[in-house]
């Protein structure tokens, strides 16, 4: 196996970090501080405009994650004392890798969606109230994949565990394939019940509140048990997510940097998309392919490239598979849906 050489120490790009949380901050504050102060219904038009600028965000910070290394990877005398080390090519699978961590998240995320359409539906959460639910989920979400995502860089150092993480992967995929619809109850939820027992939790929804006092007790809402289900689901898709973008860059700075922009822009998706996921009903099968396809490249395909599967490659196989996954949703609804005709 190839020796890992790091394009991003963090010794070097700490700040970057630093940078970065800021700027999501910034977001997150001018989000629910300005666009959503007040609790309301995000129509297809509001959701579809968020999303388009997530996207785009994502898109011109992996730009400038590409010029910056263009910029300074030249300049920078251990990156240059490799042997056959290319600046310019470096800088560009930078972006490349940047973009397919990226998509994959994107794609993996759509589950989430899924699990977010149970929840508010058990639990009763108005259409109001469910983007302040999915914000405070998304503050979560940051420290957990945080977390991970600095153990994964531990880990990944070590092949056997790199190789066992592929073949997890891939075992994943073809369990997805092959699994029926697996049935969601969120008051079963361990963290539910954990909340339950420690705190006494209204009967119905106090507005926006996630906490109530009444008769001098403290107690929870509805709405802090839709938080802890929506927030252990993360944990639980963060075992598969996370995992197959480091299948597509060692780099824990794209690894995160990608992660998180996925996650910002998930609510957006979720108000654009939520209608009409059950149109959805083949798309399993292509993340199943995905999972598949990035688990035997982490165990064996980087390997058989001489240490790393092309990264354009990569993208166009994520991408060709997401694309048919969706268009093959459509144009064979599921059963009981009349597909409309002229």
């Amino acid at each position: 196996m190839p020796e890992r050489i790091s394009l991003f120490p963090m010794a070097e790009t700490w700040w970057v970090y630093g940078v970065f949380l800021l700027l999501v901050f910034a977001m997150l504050a001018l989000d629910l501080g300005v666009f959503h102060k007040k609790s309301h219904v995000v129509g297809v038009r509001e959701s579809a405009a968020w999303s388009v600028v997530w996207v785009t965000l994502a898109t011109a910070f992996g730009g400038a994650l590409w010029g910056w290394a263009a910029a300074s990877f030249p300049t920078n005398a251990r990156l240059m004392a490799i042997p056959g080390f290319d600046p310019s090519a470096a800088a560009e699978r930078v972006f490349f890798e940047f973009l397919t961590g990226f998509v994959i998240e994107k794609a993996l995320a759509v589950d989430n969606l899924f699990v977010f359409v149970i929840v508010f539906s058990y639990f009763a959460i108005p259409a109001a109230l469910q983007h302040r639910v999915l914000f405070f989920g998304i503050l979560g979400a940051l420290g957990f994949r945080a977390v991970f995502i600095a153990l994964g860089s531990w880990l990944m150092q070590v092949h056997w565990v790199v190789v066992l993480a592929g073949l997890f992967l891939v075992f994943t995929g073809v369990k997805l394939a092959f699994a029926g619809e697996a049935q969601m109850e969120p008051d079963k939820n361990l963290l539910v019940r954990l909340v339950r027992r420690w705190l006494p939790i209204t009967g119905t929804l106090r507005g926006d509140r996630f906490f109530v006092v009444e008769n001098g007790l403290r107690h929870g809402t509805p709405l802090l048990l839709a938080l802890a289900v929506i927030e252990l689901s993360d944990v639980v898709f963060a075992v598969d997510s996370v995992p197959a973008i480091y299948a597509v860059t060692s780099e824990p700075l794209l690894v995160f940097t990608s992660n998180i922009f996925a996650i910002l822009g998930l609510r957006s998706l979720y108000f654009l998309l939520a209608g009409v996921m059950d149109r959805f009903h083949l798309l399993k099968y292509g993340l199943a392919v995905i999972l598949v396809f990035v688990g035997l490249k982490m165990s064996w395909l980087n390997a058989a490239f001489d240490g790393k599967f092309p990264i354009s490659w990569s993208l166009g196989v994520i991408g060709a598979v997401l694309a048919a996954s969706i268009a093959a949703s459509f144009w064979s609804p599921p059963k009981g849906t009349v597909r409309a005709t002229g």
